[in-house]
């Protein structure tokens, strides 16, 4: 019976040697700053903002393209004499007032879209019909209707925030697999229970798409339609600052207010939805 089996030779290996391979290595300090995602993005930042300055020193023509400089300029002199911060504060409080009431009602339509099939019907059919209406389309029946000031801003805001949520929202909920509401129907959970218990947080990831694209079709939406009649009773928002002050050829003044919509954009997707995604998604383990 020995003469039938056959004995695999013995390989020994140095585990010193070359030819091993590396399990685990120590990295620089250059490359642990460069994995982290901010610096990244500050150094794309900063690419943009010297080509910027490039630019508008080679054209010379501060009335046409004022450089970097002369709009960090002019935006830190709005700042202390107290203009962009009173115009941003106008802004965004419109902006929380319109993107409330979006997300309000998305909630309602995808709640009785998932509920029901006519709801769901009713969602598809008011999406199909309006979501490809431009917000800016509606601004003089906006100005009929409301009139003007920020009652006809919150009208096109509502729009443009409504059906973008709305279709995320939906889209997530349908995404859910049959498994996970059978497990929130056995526990006794219906309606709103099963809505808030299981599939918002099994679709939290196509909601969170929802709100980022909401928020900015609004954000766009405020400052356009700032710019045609963003003015109530002598104060306006950063839109109407971006007006004025082309009327009047401020031109760096411009460039500030664009440099401040910018950095509200880049605050709100980088910090705010940035947190919310940490905490939620990202912990959940959803999302590397």
């Amino acid at each position: 019976m020995t003469d039938l089996v056959s004995f695999r030779p013995e390989i020994l290996r140095d585990v010193n040697s070359s030819d091993a391979p590396v399990v685990a290595k120590t990295i620089g300090w250059v490359e642990r700053v460069y994995r982290l995602g901010f610096v990244r993005k500050g150094l794309i930042l900063a690419v943009l903002a010297l080509a910027w300055e490039l630019y508008g020193r080679w054209l010379g023509n501060p009335l046409l393209f004022p450089t970097f400089g002369q709009t960090v300029q002019a935006f830190v002199e709005n700042i202390v004499n107290g203009v962009i911060p009173q115009r941003m504060l106008v802004s965004l409080q419109t902006l929380v007032i319109g993107y409330g009431i979006g997300i309000g009602l998305a909630a309602l339509l995808t709640t009785l879209a998932i509920g029901s099939h006519i709801g769901a019907d009713l969602l598809e059919t008011l999406t199909s019909m309006f979501n490809p209406l431009p917000a800016i389309a509606l601004l003089p029946l906006a100005l009929i209707w409301f009139g003007l000031g920020t009652g006809s801003i919150i009208f096109v805001l509502v729009h443009s925030v409504l059906w973008a949520i709305a279709l995320n929202t939906h889209a997530g909920f349908r995404s859910v697999s049959n498994t996970l509401r059978m497990v929130g129907q056995n526990y006794g959970l219906r309606g709103l229970k099963l809505v808030r218990l299981i599939l918002i947080p099994a679709a939290f990831p196509a909601i969170l798409t929802g709100l980022k694209v909401g928020w900015a079709f609004a954000w766009r939406t405020l400052i356009a339609a700032e710019l045609v009649f963003g003015v109530s009773s002598g104060s306006g928002g950063l839109g109407w600052f971006i007006f004025e002050n082309r009327n009047q050829l401020e031109t760096a003044n411009v460039f500030a207010g664009l440099f401040t919509v910018i950095l509200i954009g880049l605050f709100v997707e980088n910090v705010i939805f940035a947190t919310i995604e940490r905490k939620t998604i990202r912990r959940w383990g959803m999302q590397h």
